[in-house]
């Protein structure tokens, strides 16, 4: 449990336009990326045998690209529901980390409010929200500039992904959606990863994913996220205790 934060008379205004329109401004750059990745997967979602409402139901629904893809040949092979939510949950254990991380500057509002904040927000709105704000410190329109970064975020995705579900069926798979896809992720991961914690972690989740590419069910790829995201926090941690003893 996170305190509950100063008294509402001090703390600053979580609302400013400027901030809002700042935030918009330092957005844009990654919305292609984002709609491109959303159009890869809303094609794949159809090629994979769903249905127009039930491509466009996920789409909506879970809003989450790399669960969506993990889930979808299970999905096609028929696995248990249990093996496809059990996937899904481990490929998105990032989030706990998002949210532990979003959770003290928003902890003053309202459940519901913070509940719909979590559920829109993604690892680039993280990662471009913790660099504006670092610290937990109380500072003013944080609030707006957290609304200004999910939500042309969402738009964008749900956007690409609904033009994807709808040109699923037109599109020839010899078109390389695998590229496409990977050249998406790259439009994406190139603004995010701006930091020395964020480099090493992209640099050892490459690595390990080129190194365990044989092992079975794709496992190589898990062990690359949390292998990466471990060595972020690590690095994260001494730079953190370094400026402390400065």
């Amino acid at each position: 449990m996170h305190p509950p934060g100063p008294p509402a008379a001090h703390r600053p205004p979580d609302e400013d336009p400027a901030i809002f329109r700042d935030a918009l401004r330092i957005g844009a750059p990654t919305l292609f990326g984002i709609g491109a990745w959303g159009l890869v997967v809303g094609v794949a979602m159809i090629n994979s045998g769903l249905t127009l409402p039930q491509a466009l139901g996920m789409t909506l629904l879970v809003f989450a690209g790399s669960a969506q893809l993990a889930s979808l040949p299970l999905i096609a092979a028929g696995a248990p529901v249990w093996v496809v939510f059990a996937t899904a949950f481990v490929v998105n254990l990032r989030f706990v980390i998002f949210s532990a991380l979003l959770a003290p500057h928003f902890v003053h509002l309202p459940w519901k409010q913070r509940f719909l904040l979590g559920y829109v927000s993604g690892d680039i709105t993280v990662n471009l929200f913790q660099q504006r704000y670092p610290s937990e410190e109380p500072a003013p329109g944080k609030l707006s500039f957290l609304k200004g970064l999910i939500m042309p975020n969402w738009a964008a995705w749900q956007a690409g992904s609904i033009i994807g579900i709808f040109l699923g069926s037109m599109v020839p798979v010899q078109w390389g959606l695998g590229l496409a896809g990977t050249l998406a992720i790259i439009c994406i991961l190139v603004p995010a990863a701006m930091t020395r914690a964020s480099l090493v972690g992209v640099a050892v989740a490459g690595a390990v994913a080129v190194a365990a590419y044989r092992m079975p069910y794709k496992l190589g790829l898990l062990a690359a996220v949390l292998v990466g995201m471990l060595c972020a926090m690590a690095v994260e941690e001494w730079s953190t205790r370094g400026h402390r003893h400065d």
